[in-house]
């Protein structure tokens, strides 16, 4: 599994994903409450994996990295 995000991309993810776990999961008053709220939580997972793992799925399958070339 070779990496095929960069930084900046990995950083834009993982805020997106800690983004969505708060409006997901934490008691707020900007989304109400059931079953659409629980999607958007667990929507989060996607950037946070890929994030994390620095390696992206559907980028590997379209040929596209953003990661510097050594």
């Amino acid at each position: 599994m070779k990496r095929n995000v960069g930084v900046a991309d990995m950083v834009v993810r993982l805020v997106l994903a800690l983004a969505l776990l708060y409006l997901g999961f934490v008691d707020n008053p900007i989304m109400s409450e059931g079953l659409p709220k629980t999607i958007i939580g667990f929507f989060a997972f996607v950037p946070l994996i890929t994030g994390l793992l620095r390696f992206c799925p559907l980028y590997a399958l379209i040929g596209v990295t953003t990661c510097p070339k050594s």
